[in-house]
Order: structure tokens, then C-alpha cells, then sequence
């Protein structure tokens, strides 16, 4: 029978989840991104209302997944106001529709040419951001673009919703991929709404359409049929995480160690063979040159709430007079691949958890980054529930920051909230690292027969 106390936290509960409803409702609908004191206001107000729940929904998990999955549909038929991104996915999609391979030609291509394609026209091409550079999305990415596309082609907002769509259902089915691999690995079930309920989550996913959800819904898929024996599956679904967002090739050296030099050359062919076939519809002489450029735009000309780089940048300062992106950037690149394949090596006999190797492997790549959107951290988020660092939590708070830099005329960074963020952020992350020792954990973490 219910105690007094427990049907008193029950109903707390619902009242924070009621009026996180709501205040879901006005940041899909109402509050623009350059709003930024009414944007962060909401947002730390969610973020206060879900830590509230996650300690209150302890023994109630379900209620918990269930209200994560309501704040997901609320924002079913919104518009997304963080990103602009979307438009881009939507351009992509209907050429696709059409023929025509998104990454044939730019869009100053057909701004120029003249449009004439089923809703490629200016007012689409007047929204797209970096219209001079070729796409950068890969399959899967291309495909809810074009599956919105066949569905909507002329508005914007019924593909917003097709897409939307594919976004819920694979955050809801990490959700519960997090649940199965908690049984695998013995850890408190809890911590399912860590993810789940998380507002960053909820926004920068659902909200804004950000493909971060396929590539955490197909990692931890990969993990858990890795874990079953299952390895061509896990393959598959790993090559369907690279075909969402090429970042999860960066985990493949991690498998050596696992699997053994035969058996991960093997996974790792069959991984290129499925990311090979789905880019097939795609492969034309400008495909490559598509690729190295975007990748050479993203590390010589982009730069956004990073860490590393913005110091080594405010030293070319000091030093050259400018700023030194364009030969900062691919040595960024370079450091991060040799700081990977060190951290494989040391990490080569301890055999962490999968999820948690990812972690620290992913934070690698967003600590060296030149650019760090919000949602590049979702998926050190998914990874870190597996594990009992928090620091990857108190990013998820803090990254939000970002948002202050965007005004009704641009966009200015605030360098003092970044330094800010990171102070917090790496400084709690070396106090749980120093003050815990969890590195012990490495030793004690793994359950037998599990990667």
C-alpha cells in the first residue's frame, strides 16, 4: 500500500511534469533562438524540473519514460527554432526526389541556373546556410529527407513532421536499446532517465531534427548484438551509424582489442561494405570532392564553442597577428586521430565497457574540435549514463550557454561564457577523475563475456 509520502512525491512529480509540458510548449513554439535571456530561462528551469524528476522517479521509471516520450510528441508539430539546419535536409531530399544527387552541385548552382524542380525554389534557398558549399549528409541522413520529400514536397512543414517522425522513433528506440544493455552490463535502471528525460536531449533531437539520434540508436544497437555474438548484425548496424554521421568510424580501432586483429578486419570490412552500398545511389565523380571539401571547410573555416582550439587560436594571435584556423585546423585533426590511437593502446588490456570507451573517445574528438554545437555532446551524454561520470550531465547544463551568442542581427560569441562552460565542465570532470580514482573502475566495470 502507498505511504503518505510516496503518493505526495507521485504527485510533485506530476505537477513538474505538467509544468515542464508547458514550458516545452514555448520553447518549440514561442521563444526564438535570440531571445536569449527568455530561451535560457526556459531552459534551466527544464533542466532543474528534470534533475527534480530523476530523483523523484527513482522506483517509477516507467512514469519517467513515459513523460519523456509525451515532451517528445509535444513538440511533434513545431517548427524547429535552434537550427537551421533543416532546410538543408529538406533542399537534399527533394532533389533526391526528383533524380538528382544532392551532391552533384551546390545551391548557388541552381540559384544561378534557375530552379524548376519540385520545391527547390528561393524562398527554400533564401533559409539555406552555406549555400556555396557542397552537403555534407550522408544516407541516412538523405534518406528522411527524401522519404519527407515523396510525402511533402511543396511544405515545409509536413516534412519537418515526416522527418520528425524517423528522429522520435529512433530516440525512443535508444531509449529502450539503454534499457537492454543496463541488463547486460548491471547498471542501476535509473539512470535510463538521465537520456531520457534530459531537455537537451529532447530539444536539440526532436526539437531541431539533429541526426545525432540515428547515430546513438545504431551505436548502441551495434553494442548490444556485439554483446549477443551477433557480429555480422552489429556490422550492419554500426555501418548504418556511419552512414547517419561519418563520426562513429572513429570507434572502429577500439574493436581490436575486442575482437581480435582478425575478426575486428572482418567487422570492420563488412562496416565499409553496408556504408559502401548505401552510398551507391550517391557515387559520381564529384562525391569525394564533395566529402574533402566539407571536411576541409568544417576544420579550416568553422569555429564555435570550442576548447583546445581557441586557445591555440588566441596564441596565433599573440603570435602571427591572425587567426591561424587554416593550418590550426587539419593539426587539430592530426592530434585527434594520434590521441585516439593512443588511448587505444593504453586502454588496449583494461577492456573498458564499450559505451564507456566511446565516452572518452568521443570527448577526444569534441575537446579537439574547432566547432561544438549543442548537440555534439548528446550522443558523450547517451554513452556516459552507462557510467558513473556525471561531468558529461553538467555539460548538457552548461552548453545551453551558447546560445546567448545569437541576436535578432547574428551571431557574436560570448568568450567569457565559453571559457565558463569549460572551466565547469573540465573541472568537474578531473574532480570525479581525482577525486573518486574511478579509473579503478576500468577493472571492476566490465561483466564477464561483455564488450
Amino acid at each position: 500500500m502507498p505511504t503518505h509520502n510516496t503518493r505526495h512525491s507521485g504527485y510533485i512529480s506530476y505537477i513538474i511534469i505538467a509544468l515542464s509540458g508547458i514550458l516545452y510548449v514555448l520553447a518549440g513554439y514561442y521563444v526564438p533562438r535570440y531571445e536569449s535571456a527568455v530561451l535560457l530561462s526556459v531552459y534551466f528551469i527544464l533542466f532543474g524540473g528534470f534533475m527534480a524528476l530523476y530523483y523523484l522517479l527513482k522506483t517509477d521509471i516507467k512514469t519517467g519514460v513515459f513523460a519523456a516520450i509525451a515532451f517528445r510528441l509535444l513538440l511533434l508539430f513545431s517548427i524547429p527554432a535552434l537550427s537551421d539546419d533543416f532546410f538543408r535536409f529538406i533542399w537534399d531530399g527533394r532533389l533526391l526526389a526528383s533524380g538528382i544527387n544532392p551532391f552533384g552541385e551546390v545551391p548557388e548552382f541552381y540559384s544561378i541556373r534557375g530552379f524548376g524542380i519540385p520545391g527547390i525554389d528561393r524562398s527554400l534557398y533564401a533559409n539555406l546556410n552555406f549555400t556555396g558549399h557542397y552537403t555534407m549528409y550522408p544516407p541516412v541522413a538523405q534518406f528522411t529527407g527524401w522519404v519527407a520529400a515523396l510525402l511533402a514536397t511543396n511544405s515545409i512543414f509536413w516534412s519537418v513532421l515526416v522527418m520528425r517522425i524517423f528522429i522520435i522513433a529512433a530516440d525512443i528506440g535508444s531509449i529502450i536499446l539503454i534499457q537492454k544493455l543496463f541488463e547486460v552490463y548491471k547498471v542501476k535502471k535509473d539512470r535510463v532517465l538521465l537520456y531520457a528525460l534530459n531537455p537537451l536531449v529532447i530539444l536539440e533531437l526532436t526539437g531541431n531534427l539533429h541526426h545525432e539520434a540515428f547515430v546513438i540508436f545504431f551505436i548502441l544497437l551495434a553494442i548490444l548484438l556485439l554483446n549477443q555474438r551477433k557480429l555480422l548484425k552489429s556490422a550492419i548496424a554500426f555501418g548504418l551509424a556511419v552512414s547517419s554521421k561519418l563520426i562513429p568510424l572513429i570507434f572502429l580501432p577500439l574493436l581490436i582489442s575486442r575482437l581480435g586483429i582478425k575478426r575486428a578486419v572482418v567487422y570492420g570490412l563488412a562496416v565499409a561494405g553496408v556504408t559502401l552500398i548505401l552510398f551507391i545511389p550517391f557515387i559520381n565523380e564529384q562525391l569525394v570532392h564533395a566529402f574533402t571539401s566539407s571536411g576541409s571547410l568544417y576544420f579550416q573555416k568553422f569555429e564555435f564553442n570550442a576548447s583546445v582550439y581557441y586557445l591555440i587560436r588566441e596564441v596565433g594571435y599573440r603570435v602571427k597577428g591572425y587567426n591561424i584556423i587554416q593550418s590550426a585546423g587539419p593539426w587539430l585533426a592530426v592530434s585527434t586521430i594520434m590521441a585516439i590511437g593512443l588511448f587505444a593502446a593504453l586502454e588496449w588490456k583494461r577492456k573498458m565497457k564499450l559505451p564507456e570507451v566511446f565516452m572518452w573517445v568521443l570527448l577526444i574528438y569534441v575537446s579537439f574540435t574547432t566547432t561544438l554545437h549543442p548537440w555534439y555532446i548528446v550522443p558523450v551524454l547517451a554513452f556516459s549514463v552507462f557510467t558513473s561520470y556525471r561531468f558529461p550531465l553538467v555539460w548538457s547544463m552548461m552548453i545551453f550557454l551558447t546560445y546567448t551568442g545569437y541576436s535578432a542581427d547574428g551571431f557574436s560569441e560570448n568568450l567569457y561564457l565559453i571559457f565558463g562552460e569549460y572551466i565547469v565542465v573540465f573541472g568537474y570532470m578531473l574532480y570525479e577523475l581525482i577525486v573518486y580514482n574511478r579509473s579503478t573502475q576500468w577493472k571492476q566495470n566490465p561483466v564477464s563475456g561483455s564488450c
